[in-house]
């Protein structure tokens, strides 16, 4: 097996990656991960508990970062400036003229999290008490405080879904699917923390698509009591107290409601990072009508792309969760396999 050995270089060093890391240093290959933040985990390192079972984020992020080793090397600040090739190698480019070579590419981006200033009628940046379900999870963690900006510990908690996805407005109208349950896991962890609280969601409609995922909608409302209220908000204010005044309409009982909360959550949608825009204008990479990367096939071959060579894995193809996007990365080690096995085998014929 060692006497294949390759070079990757993987771009991303969020859960996509390093599994993938894992994965191909396990079928022989010495891979390079170039990650743009200071430390590897993505976006999973600012994440407290995990969908459906609670288990703690951080948990399994160390048990990941605990694999990068042997032929694996972690590079951290990165800023990718270059992708060519030359014969059978990439040339991958960054920080000031530095160069890496390799014979297959990994792209694992990830995903940015919708711009929630972007809504100006919900107030994100404006009024203090309306966060973002990202800062929420920074609470969670031991970050920052619960209590509202005024020291007060909120009574009455409103979650928002479907913040930047499904919404033309914002450009943005596809799903970002995991939003639902991110929103439910986090009423129910508030109610923990806060069991007085009243909890209240407004949705569009629930997609609880995961294994699993229906259980927990169904702990939020018996075991929770979380009330969830069909209909999307229209616009928010805030009072002389800081608490704020939401209107919205009720669309199950054909009525606007308004409702006062002393704090405000807006559950974020996936978008596309910068380097997606990159990818396609710089290098080729074919980009869907939702910004994300489109694999060769949507069926038989989802990390793949028509630039030879050049592979993606988790959700920088579209919004997944930890267990989709772990085993995307190991069906991208795979094809990689594939891929560095037939052009080791043309070059022998040749």
């Amino acid at each position: 097996m060692r006497a294949l050995k390759k070079e990757v270089v993987i771009i991303g060093g969020g859960p996509a990656g390093l599994e993938a890391a894992d994965s191909l240093n396990k079928l022989g290959h010495a891979v390079t991960i170039l990650e743009k933040e200071g430390k590897p985990g993505g976006k999973l390192s600012n994440w407290h508990k995990l969908f459906p079972d609670n288990v703690s984020a951080d948990g399994i992020l160390k048990q990941m970062v605990h694999k990068i080793s042997g032929d694996i090397q972690l590079i951290t600040n990165v800023k990718i400036t270059k992708i060519s090739r030359e014969g059978t190698k990439h040339s991958v480019w960054f920080n000031e003229g530095k160069c890496i070579q390799a014979e297959a590419v990994l792209v694992a981006v990830g995903f940015d999290l919708f711009n929630a200033s972007l809504k100006e009628e919900y107030g994100y940046g404006i009024y203090d008490n309306v966060i973002t379900s990202a800062e929420l999870e920074s609470m969670f963690t031991g970050q920052k405080s619960l209590a509202t900006v005024t020291g007060k510990t909120p009574e009455r908690i409103a979650f928002i879904h479907c913040v930047g996805s499904r919404d033309e407005k914002v450009g943005f109208r596809h799903c970002s699917s995991m939003c639902c349950v991110t929103g439910v896991k986090q009423a129910i962890e508030i109610k923990k923390r806060l069991p007085a609280a009243e909890v209240m969601m407004f949705y569009m409609d629930l997609r609880m698509h995961g294994r699993f995922y229906e259980d927990l909608y169904l702990e939020a409302q018996e075991k929770h009591h979380i009330q969830f209220i069909r209909g999307r908000l229209s616009e928010s204010s805030e009072n002389p107290d800081g608490s704020l005044l939401l209107k919205a309409d009720d669309t199950l009982a054909g009525s606007p409601i308004k409702v006062k909360a002393d704090l405000m959550v807006l559950l974020l949608g996936f978008v596309p990072t910068d380097f997606h825009r990159k990818m396609g204008e710089e290098f080729g990479v074919e980009i869907g009508s939702d910004g994300f990367f489109s694999p060769c096939d949507a069926h038989l071959d989802t990390n793949s792309v028509k630039t030879n060579g050049i592979f993606v894995a988790g959700a920088c193809t579209g919004a997944k969760s930890l267990e989709y996007t772990l085993a995307d990365a190991r069906s991208a080690s795979l094809k990689i396999h594939e891929f560095l096995l037939q052009t080791t085998s043309a070059n022998i014929l040749n």
